[in-house]
């Protein structure tokens, strides 16, 4: 369910209780949803927990219904270790997954999972593509904001760790009415351990 339209967190960011309400995206009011879903509190410390050599970095291309197969095999390949929460960030990521791909009708996703140890996306931008989604699963989460003249948003908020956003890109038709701006935290802001990104595009 879609919370009020009044409830934003930003004009042209919608608010939204779970991923299957991404569908807001299509209007053209909003450059963003933020989905207010995050996983526990106690899987997210387990994830912190670990060692990056036990979280997976890996870029694939998979049909839809691929996706939870896949999503199994690559924690296995990164040797995460088998209990209920690593049951939980699968089933939090092939959400998050699922719905995207209900949004975007594509007939493949590119899923990447990185760790990154330096700053990635320093400048505000907005992407040169249809759509993106971003979920921080460890560490600070994505920066946005509405961009001034110079591109560069006065206020900047922040996605929390654990919780997903869907932007729209450049190539989304027709363009949003509002010049919503993004990027990675400035990395001293960020504390170890690494962040721990998953990323869905079409």
């Amino acid at each position: 369910m879609l919370l009020n339209k009044t409830q934003k967190a930003l004009v042209g960011v919608a608010i939204a209780q779970t991923p299957q309400d991404f569908s807001i995206i299509r209007d053209p009011d909003y450059a963003a949803v933020l989905c207010q879903m995050q996983m526990s509190s106690g899987a997210l410390a387990w994830l912190v927990s670990l060692g990056s050599a036990c979280l997976p970095k890996v870029r694939v291309i998979l049909r839809p219904d691929r996706v939870q197969s896949a999503l199994v095999q690559v924690c296995d390949m990164s040797r995460m270790p088998v209990c209920s929460e690593r049951d939980a960030f699968i089933v939090h990521a092939q959400q998050l997954s699922g719905a995207f791909m209900h949004v975007m009708k594509a007939p493949y996703l590119r899923l990447r999972f990185d760790i990154i140890s330096h700053i990635a996306c320093s400048r505000f931008h907005i992407d040169a593509m249809m759509a993106r989604l971003i979920c921080t699963y460890r560490g600070t989460g994505t920066q946005y904001g509405l961009a001034n003249a110079a591109g560069d948003p006065e206020t900047v908020h922040m996605v929390p760790t654990g919780a997903a956003i869907v932007l729209r890109g450049k190539r989304w038709p027709p363009k949003a009415k509002v010049d919503l701006v993004h990027r990675s935290p400035p990395f001293k802001a960020q504390v170890k351990p690494d962040w721990f990104w998953f990323l869905i595009q079409p």
